[in-house]
């Protein structure tokens, strides 16, 4: 079932199954935003927007518009 970092719920997490390039900043790619690492949502700002990820091992903050451009499988 595939769906995207933007719909996961806090605490919920997804393998990254695909990314468009065209649409992600090159830093995310070089923090391990890549196909076939886990995601997990740690909490979503009082307006959604931005998201706080985990991947890799780092925290990361992003777009809920660039969330919704990063497909997943939830795990």
């Amino acid at each position: 079932m595939s769906t995207s970092i933007a719909n996961l719920r806090v605490g919920e997490t997804g393998i990254i199954e695909e990314i468009s390039l065209d649409c992600i900043p090159l830093s995310l790619l070089e923090m391990g935003c890549m196909p076939g690492e886990t995601v997990e949502l740690i909490q979503k700002a009082p307006l959604k927007d931005p998201l706080y990820i985990r991947v890799n091992g780092s925290h990361l903050a992003i777009r809920t518009e660039t969330a919704s451009q990063i497909l997943i499988t939830k795990a």
